[in-house]
């Protein structure tokens, strides 16, 4: 998947973020396709999201924090994580990798015999 500049895949119908640096609730559920209910329930699964409150607790969205909710869109609506998968997905994508466990001793033993036969050509 190819993306463009502004964090979205291309070929997505989403419209363009405009150049501002902060963006209200609705503008972001516009820019998004989500609703702001959806927007402020995210808030609380996603510890990256974090947007500025001012004013009557208002909150005001900058433009990173505009891509990853498309980013978090996408990982929910078009690739089918689950919440708990996308935000796996998104910490894997942030330098917090994952390391993956062999399976056990035998998988340990076919990667030296691996490696063995390599250094040994």
């Amino acid at each position: 998947m190819e993306k463009n500049g502004n964090g979205m895949i291309a070929g997505d119908s989403l419209p363009p973020i405009p150049a501002k640096r902060y963006f209200t609730i609705g503008e972001v559920g516009e820019l998004c396709e989500v609703k702001p209910h959806v927007l402020r329930y995210w808030e609380q699964e996603f510890n990256q999201l974090k947007p500025q409150k001012r004013r009557g607790n208002r909150r005001y969205y900058q433009h990173h924090e505009v891509v990853l909710i498309r980013r978090i869109r996408e990982l929910l609506y078009e690739e089918g994580f689950t919440i708990s998968g996308a935000r796996l997905r998104l910490d894997e994508t942030n330098g917090h990798q994952i390391q993956e466990i062999p399976a056990g001793p035998s998988s340990i033993r076919d990667e030296l015999m691996a490696v063995l036969q390599i250094l040994s050509k």
